[in-house]
């Protein structure tokens, strides 16, 4: 969609399905270990927060966390990034002749192969690929429509992937590659569901699509008059669509989608470009995407534009971030606490110790939560 504002300051019915889905999300809201107010971390855990040099002062938008050591991020000006000691040392660097792109995201699989989707109209969006530690990329895909714009990306394996983008000619726009991405295809019209008007998404952290193992997928949808959540059991082939209860209209919807396990998921956004007021912006899912219940409002205010789930703790845990700052849930998206007031784009997680979130001017910074810590 539309390009995002750019801050520089720090700042998946049937009726008894249904009910059982909604059981199950109420009973993760209900879940929530108690805790002091808004800010204060629950006893049960130590919240610790570490800046990382990252060599750059390009903002950037995405984060892909391999391991707890190899992690890759990518943004504006071309910028792409990994290390791989855990963020004691980052290597950024500018694609050559690409330095007017913006990589909105990155997904990586070790510390030699990565994608990476450019954003923009027309022929600024495009997917890269690297074998090579990103000595190299190789041009994959070029946005030929002139009112096409990719979102953000997601992969099942190293061959079988997603991309999604702001709707053409009315027509929801999802491609499909089954070959390490030497070829994208276009997802037909008739295998999608009808799209609203103005229908798209938000390249904002490169997590609008979600891949799950077996072919589940889901993607966020946003800038139309209901939030909705895309959602496919066959790699992509076909799709079916859920009404999520965040605000809608334009420029509101969703950014963010996250399945962790496939069943149990989440969903967020917002208004975007009001940063100052709190919107309907979460809900979450126990029935793999088919039905959504609305979560608690967030500490931060303005939108959400990135989350993920922090793993390994042993109830469900998501960070998000915004314009606004950084927030946490110790309970599936029911209540909210501060971890962070300054402006983020995107966060992802390799382990519950392990969690990065990056911003503007080359914002990089290393959360991790300790169980047993005060």
């Amino acid at each position: 969609m539309y390009p995002l504002p750019t801050r520089t300051d720090g700042p998946r019915r049937h009726p008894g399905r249904a009910a059982a889905a909604a059981a199950l999300v109420g009973l993760a809201f209900a879940c929530s270990p108690s805790g002091g107010a808004d800010g204060d971390a629950p006893r049960s855990f130590g919240l610790s927060r570490a800046d990382q040099a990252s060599g750059t002062q390009a903002l950037l938008q995405a984060v892909s966390a391999v391991s707890p050591q190899v992690v890759w991020v990518s943004g504006h000006e071309g910028t792409w990034g990994r290390t791989l000691d855990g963020g004691g040392t980052w290597v950024t660097s500018v694609m050559a002749g690409a330095d007017s792109l913006q990589f909105r995201d990155v997904d990586a699989f070790d510390e030699r192969t990565a994608y990476l989707m450019s954003a923009g109209a027309g022929a600024l969006s495009r997917i890269y690929k690297t074998v090579d530690g990103g000595a190299s990329w190789e041009l994959q895909f070029l946005n030929e429509h002139p009112d096409g714009f990719l979102d953000c990306m997601s992969f099942w394996d190293q061959d079988r992937g997603l991309a999604y983008g702001d709707s053409v000619d009315g027509v929801l726009f999802v491609l499909r590659t089954e070959d390490g991405g030497e070829n994208w295809t276009l997802v037909e019209g008739d295998s999608l569901p009808l799209a609203q008007e103005g229908e798209g998404g938000f390249a904002a952290s490169g997590s609008c699509v979600d891949t799950a193992p077996g072919g589940a997928a889901w993607i966020a949808t946003g800038n139309a008059d209901v939030a909705r959540v895309l959602r496919t059991e066959d790699y992509g082939l076909t799709w079916s669509v859920a009404e999520v209860p965040v605000d809608g209209g334009p420029g509101g919807g969703l950014t963010t989608v996250g399945f962790p396990d496939g069943h149990w998921g989440f969903a967020l956004g917002g208004i975007i470009g009001n940063d100052t007021v709190r919107s309907r912006n979460v809900a979450a899912s126990g029935d793999g995407g088919r039905t959504w219940l609305e979560g608690g409002r967030l500490a931060m205010t303005g939108p959400v534009y990135g989350a993920a789930l922090v793993p390994d703790l042993p109830l469900p845990t998501v960070f998000a971030v915004g314009p606004g700052g950084a927030d946490w849930s110790p309970d599936g998206g029911r209540t909210w606490r501060s971890a962070d007031p300054r402006t983020f784009w995107a966060v992802a997680f390799a382990s519950q110790e392990a969690g990065w979130a990056v911003g503007p001017e080359g914002r990089i910074t290393r959360f991790g939560f300790q169980t047993g810590g005060g």
